[in-house]
């Protein structure tokens, strides 16, 4: 079984992709770990595509089951088909920014007053976030993914709205039959 979590950032992907990983014991890769090199702080260098798909792929071909977390829209038309199951998340914006903004805190501490860069990349990070629902932003959207939905080859399971993580853990359980 492969899974494949997608959303806007802040909407739960990595967790959810955690949780089930629990639950199941399938492999979880986690898409920002193939698409940033390690750097601190981090999120500084982008893998190139072409290294980014090689080395997600083999990681993924070499599972059965395996959940990949995080939006993979503009890897290429390949990750359209390469699922059985496709789970889109969706959080009312005020929500999603909420926790971004408390990521950041978590992530950056003190180091978001005290370093003008890490202060300047994270407003940054936080300004392009804020888009993800407006139609006419060109970066990853909700019109992006709506869009993408309609040429996945796979089942889709759509989770909207703040819902726990144990119940979106069981909604995507009885996708797959293992309840």
């Amino acid at each position: 079984m492969k899974i494949h979590i997608f959303g806007a950032s802040g909407s739960g992907t990595t967790t959810l992709g955690k949780a089930l990983h629990q639950k199941t014991g399938y492999r979880h890769l986690d898409a920002d770990n193939y698409y940033w090199e390690k750097t601190d702080p981090p999120f500084q260098i982008k893998i190139p595509l072409a290294k980014r798909n090689q080395l997600i792929t083999n990681h993924f071909l070499a599972q059965a089951n395996c959940i990949i977390s995080g939006s993979m829209v503009s890897w290429g038309t390949a990750w359209a088909s390469a699922f059985n199951l496709y789970v889109f998340l969706y959080l009312p914006p005020a929500i999603r920014m909420q926790r971004l903004r408390d990521r950041e805190i978590e992530r950056y501490g003190d180091s978001l007053k005290s370093n003008e860069k890490i202060r300047m990349e994270s407003k940054a990070f936080l300004d392009w976030a804020s888009q993800y629902d407006d139609g006419t932003f060109q970066g990853r959207s909700l019109a992006i993914h709506l869009d993408w939905i309609k040429v996945l080859d796979g089942k889709v399971l759509k989770i909207e709205g703040d819902t726990t993580v144990e119940e979106r853990v069981d909604l995507v359980i009885k996708q797959l039959d293992l309840a």
